[in-house]
């Protein structure tokens, strides 16, 4: 039986949610090993001159715990 940990990490980029998103879990794997998933719990953006300055996304990054 495996025994699985869930942490919430917080992420942001220039060019896309989908970026932000890699972002996530390329840095929670430098500490974190065995991560299994990344479920998208909430995206947001911020606007600046009318345009899309900003892309921010609240990951759940599911990992084994041996």
């Amino acid at each position: 039986m495996a025994v699985l940990k869930v942490i919430e990490v917080l992420a942001n980029s220039e060019k896309s949610w989908e970026d932000a998103t890699s972002k996530a879990v390329k840095h929670a794997s430098k500490s974190v090993k065995n991560i299994r998933s990344v479920y998208v719990n909430e995206q947001s953006a911020t606007v600046k001159d009318g345009e899309v300055d900003d892309y921010r996304v609240n990951v759940k990054i599911t990992f084994e715990v041996n």
